[in-house]
């Protein structure tokens, strides 16, 4: 069994995170541990980099798709990470499930991936509580044409405007406060997952398929001949590579990508024919994110008992105000979700807009164990006076702020939404531009592809090629990268 080497417990009940230790190298561990790692082999018919969740979902789907259909065996599969499952964005995410995004082509990535979180939510840690989401008068256009898409989706969701959506949240909240309040959308389907959890159930279900997990050996590099990828090197030896190479790393894609010959900029074509040259190819943001205590006798309950839906808040017109009476920030961005298992205790964990950093960023030491990444003084500040300004039951809740490290970053795509495309002959790329941890069916999809040939219709609109042919995303009103 693999353990941090910096002594903190990062198992069950998760109150613990490494820190740093010294002045040596020490690496974010993975967040579950380790049984039963597999050597590294000479060669693979599938090789995946990666043990997040796109790396973990596309190794468990794609073995069990080889062995039903008989046409292999879960052996086939090999996952490499250089630490385990969850050591990146996937074992420190929020763990929301939702469907909020202004992406259309998105809302069916999200229909297949609940579908996934809905097959296992005991060993996934799915809880399906809903989602809502809240919104001023200016979002209204965009909130009804979500609601449209999500629908014709397959993807239940209700829509409340003006009085009927204030009188919606009272009825789920009593105490809500719903002074700027206009628009609501409920989405039926969604909820949030332990993100821990997720990882074990993650791992648990490569290990009963048969794939052979190699954990502890770091990706180090990839030889191509021509356009094909013939070998994966690491730390250990290499990898000869028979079909096919599936990357998905994270913040540590535009590394890889490097590797496999892509560049750092590129010309990006938009739909009314604007050109934007020499973009970024991939920029890290920083995330802000953290968990509070509940207070004794304070829940996070609905009105008729039930669990809370996660709730996003975002009232673009609307300043948060700090228990000093101060300007905190001139807008709402919030979203929350009852959290115990990731705080130790009855608490609730969310965030805010992530900080835009640029095109280059220190990878390692990763999460917590590096100080550059650690939400900003201010947040927990921010983060509590929202809950206090929405919630009667929240007011005065900074003492109750878990303070400890709170640190991450993702690599977002020029467009901020994802690339699910090939990027070599045979090497798949999972560029989830940090939207990861909710699209655990992007793993389904890819293994579809990979045991089929047959590229499904839901991650056609992913193809890296819409920059070039004038199709890139990024109509938003909203200051967040992520909708």
């Amino acid at each position: 069994m693999a353990g941090s080497e910096t002594g903190h417990n990062q198992y069950y009940p998760f109150g613990d995170r490494p820190l740093p230790v010294g002045n040596g190298t020490a690496v974010n561990p993975p967040v579950v541990p380790v049984f039963d790692a597999a050597p590294l082999p000479e060669a693979a018919r599938f090789v995946v980099v990666g043990a997040g969740v796109h790396g973990m979902s596309t190794a468990w789907h794609l073995a069990m798709a080889l062995e039903k259909s008989g046409k292999g065996r879960g052996s086939d599969v090999v996952l490499i990470d250089k630490q385990g499952p969850g050591a990146g964005a996937t074992g420190l995410a929020c763990g929301c499930v939702r469907n909020l995004y202004m992406t259309e082509p998105l809302h069916a990535i999200l229909r297949e991936s609940v579908k996934v979180w809905e097959s296992d939510p005991v060993n996934l840690g799915f809880q399906q509580v809903g989602y809502i989401s809240v919104g001023e008068a200016n979002q209204e256009e965009d909130y009804i044409r979500l609601h449209k898409s999500q629908n014709d989706q397959g993807y239940p969701s209700d829509l409340y405007v003006g009085a009927e959506a204030r009188a919606k949240l009272k009825s789920v909240w009593p105490d809500f406060k719903t002074g700027s309040c206009d628009v609501v959308l409920h989405e039926k389907p969604s909820g949030y997952a332990g993100t821990h959890m997720a990882c074990w159930g993650l791992d648990q279900k490569c290990h009963q398929w048969g794939v052979r997990r190699v954990y502890g050996r770091e990706v180090t590099g990839y030889d191509k001949t021509g356009g094909t990828v013939t070998a994966v090197h690491t730390d250990a030896g290499s990898v000869r590579v028979g079909e096919a190479l599936v990357v998905a790393t994270g913040a540590w894609m535009p590394l890889h990508y490097q590797w496999l010959g892509g560049g750092d900029t590129l010309d990006v074509t938009y739909p009314d024919g604007h050109v934007e040259k020499a973009m970024d190819m991939w920029t890290y943001w920083r995330l802000l994110e953290g968990e509070v205590y509940l207070p004794e006798g304070v829940d996070f309950r609905t009105a008729d008992g039930r669990d809370s839906p996660v709730l996003h808040v975002e009232l673009m017109n609307t300043p948060v105000i700090g228990d000093d009476g101060k300007e905190l920030q001139d807008h709402v961005y919030w979203y929350t979700r009852y959290a115990a298992e990731r705080v130790g205790a009855p608490g609730l964990q969310g965030g805010t807009i992530p900080v835009k950093m640029g095109p280059k960023a220190a990878l390692e030491p990763y999460g917590h164990l590096n100080d550059a990444y650690q939400a900003d003084p201010w947040f927990a500040d921010y983060y509590c006076a929202v809950a206090g300004q929405l919630f009667g039951r929240f007011e005065g809740l900074r003492s109750h702020y878990k303070e400890r490290r709170n640190g991450g970053i993702g690599a977002f795509t020029p467009d901020n939404v994802p690339i699910f495309d090939w990027v070599a002959d045979n090497a798949f790329m999972t560029a989830d531009s940090n939207h990861g941890f909710k699209m655990i069916g992007v793993g389904r999809l890819v293994a579809d592809l990979l045991s089929t040939g047959d590229m499904p219709e839901e991650l056609q609109p992913f193809a890296f090629k819409r920059y070039g042919e004038g199709w890139t995303y990024g109509d938003r009103n909203s200051n967040c990268p992520w909708v």
